[in-house]
């Protein structure tokens, strides 16, 4: 008998007791534990999904409490990474669901098995990069996903469905409103939280088997100017798309290499050594001790003031480089930290 917690959720016609032993089966696969990733989980576990998996490369921070809902101040405190504490908080919300995060970054080279093996993937990124791997796992595993951006006071949102859609390769070229960014206007919570709805009634009418109900449209609102449309996109599916066309390369499918970025809004940079082995993480910190530098130090991560810059190193050799948006000057930073050379 299924668990009365859900009985408010059953007694909705569409799910019912065949719906919602549906989702205590289903497998979901949310790329990024931030504003739009912290919401779709919560809601998720809390509807009774049986496996949920969150990634992310990002820590847990103080400017995250505005609109990030799984972390708190002690999170932010212990610099946790946001997978660790998303997991964490989303096994005290339901015990019974199998909780998955991994601190890390998508990569279109090794995705997670789990990937490969979700019946819906939410995309909850902050950059075009991650959600073009993504677009491209999803045709060639055949994987349904939500696409969701917000900025401002706007959000955007349309479902994929390999072979039946357009794909988010399709779509760029007719809607320049997806390429908007956070980095100057910022974000307002109650935005993410109407993406994020859609994004999870997406995911549940797939999962229940409530294809046909399935939304078509592109959805865009705008919260404070009351603006809002819904455009039909079918006519921009692309045959010669080498994501979803007839002769697919899937052109972000590619080995892994050394990339940075200048991270949105964050003053910070985020390198990426790709292919190279990890960094050995015992030099760096006896580098560390030997400058006399004091650090943060737990299972995820090593946190260190180098130079007037406030960085942090990941176990699988990500770092973050606050403090500047100079490529190069990061670089050089991170290149004294680990002791090695980037090649790119």
């Amino acid at each position: 008998m299924i668990n009365d917690r859900y009985d408010r959720q059953m007694r909705f016609d569409p799910i019912g007791e065949s719906g919602q032993e549906a989702l205590l089966r289903a497998k979901v696969f949310i790329a990024g534990a931030g504003a739009l990733g912290t919401h779709a989980a919560s809601m998720l576990v809390r509807a009774g999904v049986g496996h949920v998996t969150l990634i992310d490369r990002d820590y847990v921070e103080k400017s995250n409490l505005q609109r990030q809902v799984l972390f708190t101040e002690e999170d932010a405190r212990q610099v946790l990474p946001k997978a660790v504490a998303a997991e964490r908080h989303l096994k005290e919300i339901n015990q019974t669901c199998d909780i998955h995060g991994i601190v890390g970054e998508l990569s279109g080279h090794e995705p997670p098995e789990v990937f490969r093996q979700a019946d819906f993937v939410i995309d909850a990124t902050d950059n075009f990069e991650t959600r073009f791997i993504i677009n491209d796992l999803s045709q060639k595993y055949g994987v349904p996903w939500v696409y969701g951006g917000a900025v401002g006071a706007a959000g955007t949102t349309f479902t994929i469905i390999p072979g039946q859609t357009p794909c988010l390769a399709c779509l760029l070229n007719h809607l320049p409103i997806l390429a908007e960014s956070c980095d100057r206007v910022g974000v307002i919570a109650p935005i993410i939280q109407w993406v994020s709805a859609h994004q999870v009634t997406e995911a549940i009418k797939w999962l229940t088997g409530n294809r046909p109900a399935m939304r078509h449209t592109l959805l865009y609102e705008n919260l404070w100017t009351n603006e809002h449309a819904a455009i039909r996109v079918d006519t921009f599916k692309n045959t010669h798309c080498p994501s979803c066309g007839n002769k697919r390369t899937y052109p972000y499918l590619k080995p892994a290499s050394v990339r940075t970025s200048v991270l949105c809004g964050r003053d910070t940079v985020h390198i990426h050594p790709g292919n190279l082995a990890h960094p050995d993480l015992e030099g760096v910190k006896i580098r560390l001790r030997q400058r006399h530098l004091s650090f943060v130090n737990h299972d995820a991560l090593i946190q260190v003031m180098w130079n007037g810059h406030r960085v942090v190193l990941f176990h699988d050799g990500r770092a973050l480089i606050h403090g500047t948006k100079d490529v190069h000057e990061a670089e050089q930073i991170y290149l004294e930290m680990i002791g090695t050379e980037l090649n790119k």
